[in-house]
């Protein structure tokens, strides 16, 4: 059981996902909240029944699935609609991601949340013990959307400013990995991070 907790944030094409795998090559256990998204509404969960009840058959598939594209394009058309499943799902993702870290044999767990900031950081998620960035200028975020994901400059750029800001991430932040270069340079930062929660989680 962990009972030390980190959670992992950064910006859009930060690195994130690479910090993480990182992380658990070291034998470390990382909840995902983008995994957790999609497991508490998957068929026959608690959450897509509560979906289907609001929002009607309409979203879902044949195979009695989620409908994800329609019920995005509906709830970003209507922020009330959005709200009323924000109120269904978020605490469902907090509960499961929670649930896998305190699960975790590993000495500390690792809690991958990518909007943590813009979902109200540490008082929305009060059980984190401390908060780790990933951090990139966003000149470097650009390029590396256009080229993962193959799109335009004005939609990268949309993408970017559409969530929280550097300085907003950063002053959540209790530790801070600068991803501005090659991904092989992150490993000695991760490796002593690592040791240092070790040593934190020991110490609680």
């Amino acid at each position: 059981m962990s009972s030390f907790i980190v959670g992992l944030t950064g910006g859009i094409a930060s690195g994130k996902s690479e910090v993480s795998r990182r992380f658990e090559a070291l034998g470390i256990t990382v909840a995902d909240a983008d995994i957790a998204a999609r497991e508490v509404v998957a068929v026959g969960s608690p959450g897509l029944a509560a979906i289907g009840e609001l929002f009607g058959s309409e979203v879902l598939q044949a195979d009695g699935s989620l409908d994800r594209a329609y019920l995005r394009q509906r709830v970003f058309a209507n922020p009330d609609e959005r709200r009323a499943l924000e109120a269904i799902t978020h605490p469902a993702i907090r509960a499961r991601v929670r649930g896998i870290c305190e699960a975790a044999a590993s000495p500390y767990a690792i809690a991958a949340i990518p909007l943590l900031t813009e979902a109200g950081g540490r008082a929305t998620y009060p059980w984190l013990q401390r908060v780790l960035v990933v951090d990139a200028p966003e000149e470097v975020q650009h390029a590396r959307l256009l080229s993962r994901d193959n799109i335009d400059a004005a939609l990268a750029e949309r993408m970017i400013q559409a969530q929280a800001s550097r300085a907003q991430r950063l002053a959540l932040a209790d530790d801070v990995i600068v991803n501005d270069g090659h991904p092989d340079a992150l490993q000695a930062h991760i490796e002593a991070l690592d040791a240092h929660y070790r040593q934190l989680a020991t110490a609680g």
